[in-house]
């Protein structure tokens, strides 16, 4: 007989059950710390969904968090473990914005000035995943420390580009000119769809369908599951572990590259220091949390672009540190931890 205790621990060891678990805890630290709980939800829910406007942006910051996930679940494939979406984000808005800037965008044809920038940020972003994977082959150095610190460097590059006057930093007009570069030309910008949401959200869907087709039906994509699953058989089985190595990361960089090209292109439209504000490693969680799984990918990412959307119009309007959505996003994370573990225990229960 199923008891309400049993339909409670299998509620809890879904996926869906734990994001909702955590949602509430959310609501319950939000109700602590706001003055009015009520304005709060409704600042929330204004910033999040509450007009056309709020909606696009929404999608937008989904569509970058999508992007990295995407990466990540790919090079994941292959047991490689991408953490330097951030770095790789970062690479790709600076060399996107330097072809969008020093290439005259605007008498290149059939949509050149937009797609070329996007595609060289999106090489960039590749490159600079594929040397952590070049490291990991002839250097034996673990791609979790390379990316990572990687990342540091990208950001340092970026933080020199915009303050160099030699490189990206816009023509100082006086001593309070900002540290950043020139707003990009407008035939380097990509369309909108419906203002904000840019046609890059549609470039995001067609890539997760790539990236699925490739990992379950493709000759590639079983040569990754069986580097995943057992390098030294791969390898022993003539695979060439170091070229499908490089490759994944190169491609896992070329997601993230391109994510930070479409903020340069699809919102903000000129580089700045840390204008990658920390989407890299959101990216990174959506991945985590989607197992895998292209699909499930894209839905924690609009998860947790509407919960950043709606943090930031609950701090403007209500008041409340947007940490609380931060706080949100780790007990997530915490739950969908918590819900595996009980998945895994209860397929080790005799029947």
């Amino acid at each position: 007989m199923t008891t309400m205790g049993d339909i409670l621990h299998r509620f809890a060891a879904s996926s869906a059950g734990a994001v909702v678990l955590a949602l509430t805890a959310g609501l319950l630290l939000m109700s602590a710390l706001a003055p009015s709980l009520p304005a709060a939800l409704s600042a929330f829910a204004q910033g999040a969904v509450g007009t056309p406007y709020a909606i696009g942006a929404s999608v937008n910051r989904a569509a970058v968090l999508a992007l990295v996930g995407l990466g990540f679940i790919l090079a994941f494939r292959a047991n490689l473990t991408n953490i330097g979406g951030e770095g790789q984000m970062a690479m790709g808005g600076l060399i996107a914005t330097a072809v969008a800037l020093r290439t005259d965008a605007g008498t290149l044809p059939l949509g050149l000035g937009i797609v070329l920038p996007a595609l060289a940020g999106g090489l960039a972003g590749g490159l600079w995943a594929a040397l952590a994977g070049w490291l990991k082959v002839k250097r034996g150095t673990n791609e979790v420390i390379s990316t990572l610190l990687l990342s540091f460097v990208a950001w340092w590059l970026v933080y020199w580009s915009v303050h160099s006057d030699a490189l990206l930093r816009q023509p100082r007009t006086s001593s309070t000119s900002l540290p950043e570069s020139e707003d990009i030309p407008s035939s380097a910008i990509l369309g909108m769809l419906s203002a904000p949401m840019h046609q890059g959200v549609l470039a995001v869907l067609a890539l997760a369908v790539v990236v699925y087709i490739v990992m379950a039906h493709t000759v590639w994509g079983m040569r990754l599951q069986a580097i995943g699953l057992n390098a030294a058989a791969a390898r022993r089985s003539g695979l060439s572990i170091g070229g499908l190595t490089i490759g994944v990361m190169l491609a896992s960089g070329a997601l993230g590259g391109l994510a930070g090209a479409f903020m340069i292109q699809g919102e903000q439209y000129n580089l700045k220091a840390g204008f990658t504000s920390g989407y890299g490693f959101d990216g990174l969680v959506v991945g985590l949390l989607a197992r895998g799984s292209a699909p499930a990918v894209l839905l924690f990412a609009l998860l947790f672009g509407f919960l950043r959307s709606g943090g930031i119009g609950m701090e403007i309007a209500a008041g409340v540190p947007s940490a609380v959505v931060l706080t949100m996003q780790g007990l997530v994370i915490l739950a969908v931890a918590a819900a595996e573990f009980l998945r895994l225990r209860q397929a080790r229960r005799p029947a």
